[in-house]
């Protein structure tokens, strides 16, 4: 019923405020370097690396890191604090696909949305260490008392193999890594090392430049993305799709994620495979 009146007063001329509202930038925001080994654990609260799509409230509107409004329901927005989060929009480990297509649409689907949490993970701009800033964080949520806002869980790991326990059980679970983030950090923006992510594979992006046909089974359809990195310097992706990707590859001129090992001496990833096509909505 209110779907139908949505689309009713759409065709009518009217637009939401979301809809009204264009891109604007985000201030800076604080982005994971990634962790080398070297760390001590111990000076670091752990948490789970979420494979959601992040978002940033700023007291009283929603936004993608491209700056664009996310049309959430009114309700889902309405329970939030008038405090700036920063977190992911989340709908559990293996669905971000089904994520992807539910907080792209532009008139939002009440029944996707009830699957979808806000896990937020820092106060931006906040005072005081991590550790301060995290027992306000989960002040805010047990305040707002709703389902779709919740703090993501962080806990304290002794050393480096307790560490690669952790990361080993998360991964047999299907999830993607860990992030591990100062407790004694200022609030930062930028790329930096008080906040590092810990995966089994490591990701990087590269720009699409050409289309290789395939082969064999694969003829009439994808072989392999040609990808620069951002030096400049070009290699192929040739596994990780899906049969539909390959008949439908991202276009020439996107930014695609790759994951792979390590490495070469010559500094291209070793065992590069494609991950996904990168949005930042």
């Amino acid at each position: 019923m209110i779907r139908r009146l949505l689309l009713l007063l759409l065709s009518l001329g009217w637009s939401p405020l979301w809809a009204q509202s264009s891109t604007v930038p985000l201030p800076p925001l604080l982005l994971a370097e990634t962790y080398t080994g070297q760390e001590d654990v111990a000076a670091y609260w752990v948490s789970e690396k979420l494979d959601g799509v992040r978002a940033v409230w700023d007291g009283q509107m929603l936004r993608f890191r491209s700056g664009r409004p996310v049309a959430a329901p009114a309700w889902f927005v309405a329970a939030l604090p008038a405090t700036p989060l920063d977190g992911e929009l989340w709908a559990g480990r293996g669905h971000f696909e089904r994520l992807s297509a539910t907080v792209r649409r532009e008139l939002p689907d009440d029944a996707e949305w009830r699957q979808v949490r806000y896990m937020v993970f820092e106060l931006p701009g906040g005072e005081g260490a991590f550790s301060e800033r995290l027992q306000r964080l989960q002040a805010l949520v047990a305040g707002a008392r709703v389902p779709w806002l919740q703090a993501v869980e962080q806990f304290r790991l002794a050393n480096r193999a307790q560490l690669l326990a952790r990361l080993e059980e998360v991964r047999r679970g299907g999830g993607e890594g860990l992030m591990l983030h100062r407790a004694d950090a200022p609030y930062v923006t930028g790329r930096s090392e008080v906040l590092l992510k810990v995966k089994p594979w490591l990701d990087a992006e590269a720009r699409v430049v050409a289309h290789l046909p395939g082969k064999g089974r694969y003829a009439g359809m994808l072989g392999a993305l040609r990808v620069e990195m951002p030096d400049g310097r070009r290699f192929s992706l040739g596994t990780g799709f899906s049969a539909a990707e390959r008949r439908q590859p991202p276009p020439v001129g996107a930014l695609v994620t790759y994951r792979y090992r390590e490495l070469t001496a010559t500094g291209l990833p070793r065992f590069a495979s494609y991950w996904r096509l990168r949005q930042d909505f």
